[in-house]
C-alpha cells in the first residue's frame, strides 16, 4: 500500500497512465522516501506533453510550460507535472538554452544533478535507479550524475547543492565530484544573489552544517559569496562554536559576530546578500543585544526593548558560544520578561495624547522622551503603571 503523500498524488499518475502516457514519481520526493525522511513535495515526470497534460487536467497552472512543466491542482493538492525533457546550451551556466521533449524517462533522469536525485519511482513503488542513486544513499555519499564537470558547467548552482545536501544529511562527497567541486569553484560568480543566498540559508541550518561550512571553506566555493572572500578563517571560528540548534538568523547574527562588525558595516554585510529588510533589521537587532549580553546581565529596560523572541535567540547564542559556563537557561530569562510590568510601549497606561493635553503643549520630540522617561521609571518599580499615578508622579517631576 502506497502510502500518504504519494497515494493522494496517485490519481494524478494513473489519469497520466490512463491516457496512455508513462508517469513516475520523481526527484526529492523519491530521494526522501529512500532516506526514510518526510516527503514534502511530490514531482511527476511523464512522456505526455504540456499540451496533453492540460487536457488531461481541468485545473492547471503553467508555471513552467516552456520547460514542460505544468502545476496541476488536484483534490487540494498541487503537484508538479514536467514532460520527459533533455536539455543543452547553458550560456549562463544556470539555464539551458535549448529543452528537447522526449519520450524516454532514463534520457530524463540523465540530466539531474545527483544519482540520489535522479531517481524515479512507479505508482507500484518499484524504484528506477539507473545511476546508482540508493547506493549512493547507503554509502553516504553524494555523487553527481555522469561527469561532475560537465553537471556544474551545465547548472553553476549544483555547486553550492552539494554543500548545501552534505550540510542536510551529513554526506560526504564523492572524490571525483569533490575535486570538480575546487576546478569549478569559480563558476560561482555567474550565479544570481538570490540563488546563492536560498542554499546558503539552507546549509546554514543542516543537521550537518559544520560539514557544509567546512566544505565552502576547503573548495573555494566561499570565495565567490557575498562578503566572504577571504574569510575562511572566520567560517572557521563559527564552526567552532556549538551552532547545531540555532535558526537562520540566528547564524546570521553569530557569523556577522565572528566577523566583528555590527550596525552599518552589519547592514551592508547583508544588504550584499539581498535580505530583505525586515530580515535585515532583525539580525542587527539580535546582534547588538548579543554584544550587549556578553558585557552586561539583562535589567528590566534591556529585556523590554530586546523582547521575548530576542531574548531567547540572544541566550541560545550565548549558550552556543560560551557551553556549560552557563549557569542559566533561555527559559530563566524568558521568565524573567513575562514578569515585567509592561511588555511593550502599548500596555503604557498613558500615551502621546495623554501628555499633550496634561502639558497644554504642541506635540513634538519632547513627547517620545517623555514616554521614554514613563516607560523607564514603570519598567524600574518608580511608579505603578497607572494612568492617573502616572500623571500625579509626572507633575511633580516637573515641580522638581
Amino acid at each position: 500500500m502506497m502510502e500518504k503523500p504519494f497515494s493522494d498524488a496517485l490519481p494524478v499518475i494513473d489519469a497520466l497512465k490512463n491516457a496512455g502516457f508513462e508517469a513516475y514519481f520523481v526527484g526529492g520526493s523519491v530521494r526522501d522516501k529512500v532516506l526514510s525522511r518526510p516527503v514534502d513535495d511530490i514531482d511527476i515526470a511523464t512522456s505526455a506533453r504540456p499540451e496533453q497534460i492540460k487536457i488531461i487536467f481541468h485545473k492547471t497552472v503553467d508555471v513552467g510550460i516552456s520547460h514542460g512543466t505544468i502545476l496541476v491542482l488536484f483534490k487540494g493538492n498541487s503537484y508538479e507535472v514536467t514532460t520527459f525533457r533533455t536539455e543543452s546550451g547553458y550560456k549562463d551556466f544556470r539555464r539551458p538554452d535549448q529543452v528537447e521533449f522526449v519520450s524516454n524517462l532514463h534520457e530524463d533522469l540523465k540530466r539531474r544533478d545527483f544519482t540520489m536525485n535522479a531517481m524515479a519511482m512507479d505508482r507500484n513503488g518499484k524504484l528506477l535507479d539507473p545511476f546508482g542513486g540508493r547506493d549512493d544513499i547507503e554509502k553516504r555519499q553524494i555523487r553527481t550524475v555522469g561527469s561532475p564537470s560537465e553537471r556544474f558547467g551545465e547548472d553553476a548552482l549544483r555547486l553550492l547543492r552539494a554543500a548545501r545536501f552534505a550540510s542536510q544529511l551529513g554526506f560526504s562527497i564523492e572524490l571525483h565530484t569533490y575535486s570538480s567541486l575546487i576546478h569549478s569553484a569559480s563558476l560561482l560568480k555567474h550565479i544570481a544573489v538570490e540563488r546563492k543566498k536560498s542554499e546558503f540559508e539552507k546549509l546554514l541550518i543542516g543537521a550537518a552544517r559544520k560539514i557544509g561550512l567546512e566544505i565552502l571553506c576547503k573548495t573555494g566555493m566561499l570565495h565567490y559569496l557575498p562578503g566572504l572572500a577571504e574569510k575562511a578563517h572566520v567560517v572557521r571560528r563559527l564552526i567552532s562554536y556549538e551552532i547545531e540548534s540555532l535558526y537562520v538568523n540566528e547564524m546570521w547574527a553569530l557569523l556577522l559576530h565572528c566577523m566583528e562588525i555590527e550596525g552599518n558595516k552589519a547592514e551592508a554585510f547583508l544588504r550584499g546578500w539581498k535580505l530583505s529588510v525586515k530580515q535585515m533589521k532583525d539580525i542587527v537587532k539580535l546582534l547588538h543585544f548579543y554584544h550587549l549580553r556578553l558585557e552586561n546581565e539583562w535589567d528590566n529596560l534591556s529585556l523590554f526593548k530586546a523582547g521575548k523572541a530576542v531574548i531567547a535567540s540572544v541566550e541560545k547564542l550565548i549558550l552556543a558560544t560560551q557551553g556549560e559556563s552557563c549557569r542559566r537557561t533561555p527559559d530563566y530569562f524568558i521568565s524573567l520578561f513575562d514578569d515585567l510590568p509592561i511588555k511593550e510601549r502599548d500596555e503604557l497606561a498613558i500615551s502621546g495624547g495623554d501628555l499633550i493635553r496634561w502639558y497644554g503643549k504642541s506635540g513634538g520630540p519632547w513627547v517620545k522622551e517623555m514616554l521614554e522617561h514613563t516607560e523607564k521609571a514603570v519598567l524600574s518599580g518608580k511608579v505603578k503603571n497607572d494612568k492617573e499615578t502616572i500623571r500625579e508622579w509626572l507633575l511633580r517631576c516637573s515641580q522638581k
